[in-house]
């Protein structure tokens, strides 16, 4: 688990394809002070394991299916990405509950005048979205501001844009989103029960009598 507090911007120095899957070798300082086999680390919002350790480098597989629902599809060597390692027992919880499961691959659409950017995302997640909620941006915790049919806006504070990549984000730019994991729970639970008087014939009003 993560909390969407970015520790280190990290650099692309290898990418390896291989049969359904890429192999990524990522140099960050901070990341390698402590890493071991196994551990797992965000990378843009994406939770990787790690398969390899240098100095001052780390390496991770990232299978086919990952590759189809984040934007790693499309990175290259001397990328810069956001690396954040998993949060430990007794650790602030500075963000948000994250869980590096990327939802879908949004695009930055504009700086919108007042200190705001503005996100189009998939249809399907919007659902998930709401003011004043929490949202991922390539492994970054947001807090939404406004919401529209298919796109979102955040306030990016200065240091935010200093110390993660969205700082070097344009217009087109592809993002991993991962929508807040509390909305999706709450819909899967409810739905059946918000369900359940339309199949009966009854209305709500009804059911509640």
């Amino acid at each position: 688990m993560f909390t969407g507090i970015v520790e280190e911007l990290g650099e692309i120095v290898a990418v390896e394809h291989v049969a359904n899957a890429a192999r990524l070798t990522v140099r960050g300082s901070l990341v390698c002070s402590d890493a071991q086999h196994g551990d797992s680390v965000a990378v843009n919002g994406v939770c990787l394991t790690v398969v390899g350790i240098a100095t001052n480098q780390f390496t991770v597989d990232v299978v086919d299916e990952t590759l189809q629902r984040s934007s790693l599809d499309k990175i290259h060597v001397g990328d810069v990405v956001n690396l954040e390692r998993a949060v430990a027992a007794g650790q602030r919880l500075g963000g948000h509950i994250v869980q590096g499961h990327v939802d879908g691959v949004g695009t930055l659409v504009e700086h919108v005048d007042g200190g705001l950017t503005r996100f189009a995302i998939p249809a399907g997640l919007t659902r998930y979205v709401v003011e004043k909620g929490s949202i991922t941006v390539d492994g970054v915790s947001l807090t939404v501001a406004a919401v529209g049919a298919q796109d979102f806006s955040v306030a990016l504070i200065p240091t935010t844009l200093e110390v993660t990549t969205l700082g070097r984000r344009r217009p087109g730019d592809r993002v991993n989103i991962e929508v807040d994991v509390l909305a999706k729970y709450v819909e899967r639970l409810a739905s059946p029960h918000l369900a359940a008087p339309a199949a009966q014939g009854g209305t709500a009003h009804e059911e509640v009598r």
